[in-house]
């Protein structure tokens, strides 16, 4: 315990230097400055080590496996990162975008998986690291969601047109679920890190079902209970402690019924966005939004620098580092390609501007739930080539599609009509 703390001390001592570092001096919106600033630190400690400076690198890995990423996301902070973004949106424009954004979310994952998990097996053969199949596919799987965290911090500064932030951030929150799902599903079908399904496309598509549509409507049931509850009082500091319960205690209780625990958090908190004005009072509902808000910018931080200072930490060979680059664009063509068939199930439907797909392709940023997933796999002659693999689509997404979605927005802008937020 004395060792899970001290790693957390310095995990959060080093996350809040970089992220007034970046404040300061950068201006970067957080998650792309953080996110480059821890991973400049571990280079710094690779390079340090590489001189022959003892035990820094030793020093960062330990302080990565005291923690352990994967529980610290999936099990920890996950739950609390979806509530918090899905509370921020405005619960009746998504809902009137409903079919939209679950079209993409689960039509433009399963698409994504599967012309990612395809490619990768190519790929990986193509430079001598022969990967199986089902381990190709479960990098798919992993890679495919794009990252809630990410985009919503990304989106708040964008100032992007109102109906294309809700499609983003909805197709964000919701795909984020819908792969956990995927991925367990295949994990389960390979024998991976102790997951089993029944080994036939009925068993798939159970296990998939029972996950995605039991997590739904276990979140339907959480966010009416907490409204329930929190009509009947008027005393923030309770409220506040309600809501936390809700998340952490049903995001326990989804793992423990077999559902799926993102999308129970995601819908328990479009529940309690949609009746916030009936269930608070004005000051109460000011606690409860800012302590929310507060913990949701917080833990994106810290999430963020845990990757940075995590990255570059796995041993790479060369070609590992050849199958990454042309996995990035294997990623990115996947993702537009995943995106723009979908579209024409609704564009038509919804009315979208041609531009949506481009910034839904190039918004479509990965990270923590990447990251944790790739983590979490078994130990075994492919994981490190996975591994190396997640952290360069991740780097690239944040670092440079982050870094200039800003000039794609504005065009996005010009384009619906020059309006800053058109609806």
């Amino acid at each position: 315990m004395g060792g899970m703390l001290t790693a957390f001390a310095v995990l959060l001592s080093v996350t809040a230097v970089l992220a007034y570092l970046n404040e300061r001096l950068l201006h970067f919106p957080t998650t792309v400055g953080v996110t480059l600033a821890g991973a400049v630190a571990s280079i710094l400690l690779i390079a340090l080590d590489a001189l022959g400076v003892p035990g820094l690198r030793g020093w960062a890995s330990g302080l990565l496996e005291t923690l352990n990423f994967t529980d610290f996301v999936l099990n920890g902070i996950l739950s609390i990162l979806l509530f918090a973004g899905a509370l921020s949106l405005n619960a009746g424009q998504m809902f009137r975008q409903r079919v939209s954004i679950l079209t993409l979310a689960l039509l433009s994952t399963l698409l994504s998986t599967f012309l990612i998990g395809f490619a990768a097996y190519f790929v990986f053969g193509l430079v001598g690291l022969n990967v199986p199949l089902m381990w190709a596919l479960l990098f798919g799987a992993l890679i495919s969601p794009t990252d809630p965290v990410a985009v919503l911090d990304l989106l708040k500064r964008a100032r992007v047109p109102a109906r294309i932030e809700t499609l983003i951030a909805g197709e964000s929150l919701f795909n984020d679920g819908v792969g956990v799902v995927i991925f367990l599903v295949l994990a389960g079908l390979a024998g991976v890190g102790g997951h089993h399904a029944e080994p036939s496309v009925a068993g798939a598509l159970t296990l998939f079902v029972r996950e995605a549509l039991g997590g739904m409507l276990f979140g339907a049931l959480l966010g009416g209970l907490g409204y329930a509850l929190l009509r009947s009082i008027e005393q923030h500091a309770v409220e506040v402690l309600l809501t936390l319960a809700l998340v952490v205690g049903g995001y326990v209780a989804a793992s423990a019924l077999g559902v799926s625990g993102p999308l129970a958090m995601v819908v328990a908190g479009l529940i309690i966005s949609a009746t916030k004005d009936r269930a608070f009072g004005q000051e109460t509902r000011e606690h409860v939004e800012g302590f929310w808000e507060t913990a949701d910018q917080v833990l994106n931080i810290v999430l963020f620098a845990f990757i940075g200072l995590d990255v570059l930490l796995t041993r790479t060979t060369a070609p590992q580092l050849l199958a990454s680059v042309l996995l990035i664009v294997v990623a990115l063509a996947a993702r537009w390609i995943s995106v723009a068939l979908p579209f024409l199930l609704v564009r038509a439907r919804d009315g979208y501007g041609a531009y949506t797909v481009r910034l839904l392709t190039w918004g479509g940023l990965r990270g923590g739930i990447a990251i944790s997933l790739v983590l979490g796999l078994p130990d075994s002659p492919y994981r490190t080539h996975l591994v190396t693999a997640t952290y360069a689509v991740v780097l690239f997404t944040i670092a440079v599609q982050g870094l200039t979605i800003m000039p794609l927005v504005h065009k996005a802008s010009a384009a619906s009509g020059g309006g800053t937020r058109p609806g």
